[in-house]
């Protein structure tokens, strides 16, 4: 891939020796800016709604790939419910509501690679377009589903403020039906950072082969690089989290057994690619690359 300019300062990806349309990303376009994703860096804003919780080991377990291994503690788990804004490095984004502002739930593991301690989401749900495809492009495993979450308030009685007793809720829909809903009752504000919110997101990068090559999809285990990262004071408490029937066998497996505790806070960071953890594709196995990602990434959307 060559590398051309589309929209003012926005570099745009084109086939070798190409005078066609360009983008970053499809769709291509005579100047680029219909690409539906923009390059990184990409500025995320958001309100989170977290329950920590436990699941079957072994159940967790099989969701790793290789070069991932269980964490020191491998029932560890998180449902996160979040409500996001972001916007490229222009700012362009933000004039738009109905373009910079998304829901998610995603489900993280506790696991470890090389040692170092760091999260799986083996499961995420979005609802807009545009964070699913920036989530496949990451090797997130961003599916289309519908999120709803309360969040504080400051003014009125339609809601909680952050305060003890303060009550949040998050649901998650995906075709029709209700598969998940968590609670968070707040007692207290902390500095300590949710533990599973607080390490890098480890990926696998894989696109199915469309024209066949003989060797098949060539998955790639990768972290992201992000900076900037900043959480408001968090407020825990209690946490519920009910799986509902309806996504299968695997997803349930992941179930809780337990809660452990919940969280609501406020969170920000700047995301700006991606690292190769380990390379599946290579001809002697697993390559690894040990610089490992960036000291600051703990998490990314």
């Amino acid at each position: 891939m060559t590398t051309s300019i589309g929209t003012p300062g926005r570099p745009s990806a084109a086939g070798p020796g190409s005078t066609g349309p360009v983008g970053y990303s499809l769709p291509l376009s005579p100047t680029g800016e219909s690409a539906m994703l923009t390059p990184p860096p990409w500025h995320f804003s958001g309100e989170v709604i977290m329950v920590d919780y436990r699941v079957a080991p072994d159940a967790a377990r099989r969701f790793l790939p290789p070069g991932l291994e269980p964490g020191a503690d491998p029932g560890a788990a998180a449902a996160v419910f979040a409500t996001w804004q972001w916007c490229s490095a222009d700012g362009a984004e933000l004039t738009d509501p109905g373009h910079c502002q998304f829901g998610e739930f995603l489900i993280l593991l506790s696991c470890e690679f090389e040692g170092r301690p760091m999260a799986r989401a083996p499961y995420a749900w979005v609802d807009q377009a545009v964070p699913m495809m920036r989530g496949w492009v990451q090797g997130m495993p961003k599916q289309f589903g519908v999120v709803h979450q309360s969040w504080p308030i400051t003014v009125g009685k339609a809601g909680s403020r952050l305060a003890p007793g303060g009550r949040f809720d998050g649901a998650l829909t995906v075709n029709g039906r209700r598969v998940v809903e968590a609670s968070v009752t707040v007692e207290r504000s902390t500095d300590q950072r949710p533990a599973l919110h607080d390490v890098p997101l480890a990926h696998t990068l894989m696109f199915p082969e469309w024209v066949p090559s003989g060797d098949g999809p060539r998955p790639k285990l990768v972290a992201s690089e992000v900076s900037d990262v900043e959480f408001s004071p968090i407020w825990t408490g209690s946490g519920d989290l009910t799986f509902f029937a309806g996504l299968g066998d695997d997803f349930q497996a992941l179930a809780p057994l337990e809660t452990v505790a919940g969280h609501v806070f406020s969170y920000g960071e700047t995301l700006h690619g991606g690292r190769l953890l380990s390379d599946y594709s290579v001809s002697n196995g697993i390559s690894h690359d040990h610089g490992g990602p960036s000291a600051e990434d703990p998490f990314h959307s």
